[in-house]
Order: C-alpha cells, then sequence, then structure tokens
C-alpha cells in the first residue's frame, strides 16, 4: 500500500477520533456555568425607564446592592417557574431588582399585577441593551450585586429553594447580605 493511500484511509479516523474527544469533552461539562466577563466589574453604566413608570429614568447608580438583578420577561416559561420563589425572598426581606427583558410593558404590568411583584422596582430593557452589555444569554438570569454595584456572582437559570439556600445564600451572605 503505498504512503498516499495510507493517509487517505487514515482520514476517516483521525476524524472520528477528533469528534470523540469533542464529544467526551461536551459530556463532562455543565453547560450552566456560563462564565461572564462581568464578575468583578461594576454595572454597565444605562439609562433606562423604570417599567411601572416610563417617566422615570433609571441609571446604574439605581443598582447598588446588596441585591439581586433578576433578568425576566413575561415571554420566559422559567420565569413563571421561579416566580413564587422570588416572591417568597421579597417577603423574607431580600432586596431584588427586576430587569424586564426585552419584553412588552403592559403584558409585565399585568403580570406582576396577578402574580405579585417581588421587585423593588423594574428597569424596562426593551431593545435588550442593558442585557447584551450583561452578557445576558436569555431569561432568567439573576446577578448577586453588592453595595457598591459589583456584580459578585450570576446564575443562569430558575432561582429554586434548594440552589437559594446552598449556593445563592452564602454567596448573599459574603457580599454583606442579611436576611431571615
Amino acid at each position: 500500500m503505498s504512503k498516499a493511500k495510507l493517509i487517505l484511509y487514515s482520514l476517516p479516523l483521525l476524524a472520528f477520533l477528533v469528534l470523540g474527544y469533542f464529544f467526551l469533552k461536551a459530556l463532562n461539562s455543565d453547560p450552566s456555568l456560563l462564565p461572564s466577563t462581568r464578575i468583578d466589574q461594576k454595572i454597565p453604566a444605562f439609562t433606562l425607564p423604570a417599567l411601572a413608570n416610563a417617566q422615570r429614568m433609571l441609571s446604574e447608580q439605581d443598582v447598588k446592592g446588596p441585591l439581586l438583578l433578576n433578568v425576566w420577561a413575561t415571554w420566559c416559561p422559567s420565569c413563571k417557574v421561579e416566580h413564587p420563589v422570588l416572591n417568597e425572598l421579597a417577603k423574607n426581606g431580600i432586596r431584588i431588582v427586576g430587569l424586564n427583558y426585552k419584553d412588552v410593558r403592559e403584558a409585565a404590568l399585568k403580570y406582576l399585577e396577578y402574580t405579585g411583584n417581588p421587585y423593588q422596582y423594574s428597569i424596562y430593557d426593551e431593545a435588550g441593551d442593558l442585557g447584551l452589555d450583561l452578557g445576558v444569554y436569555g431569561a432568567p438570569e439573576t446577578y448577586l450585586v453588592d453595595a457598591e454595584g459589583v456584580i459578585r456572582y450570576r446564575h443562569v437559570g430558575v432561582v429554586t429553594p434548594d440552589n437559594w439556600r446552598e449556593l445563592l445564600w452564602p454567596k448573599w451572605q459574603e457580599m454583606g447580605g442579611k436576611g431571615p
């Protein structure tokens, strides 16, 4: 067998091995652990209206914690799953600011009216500009923000009682957050 034929017949095996390597690597990774370049950085500069009052303009100066900055929308089914948990956290003294992401104002206001409003206020990010600056992949996402307006942690996905207790609560306390 010539050297050229040997190389030609080896290519499928080589391609299979490369694909197998990437497949095994993907199996051992956690897709919910999305890195964020914003950790340990201040909330990006913005000026956007409040959801409940379009005349009230909010900026990064209004997002100083300790607080949870929760990215949510009415079109997001997972946001509806986590909403009762956020309501309970707010009742227990956890300060939460909403970032209403690429939503319709009237639908968002009606949703909060019927399901309860855990947010001290919500920033209305109709175009998704602040979400883009934060590196939001989709809703829901929750950022832990300290008293200086610095993002200390990013949680991708639904906030549940379990991940609040086991993951978010210790990080909340580390950054000076108080609670029940």
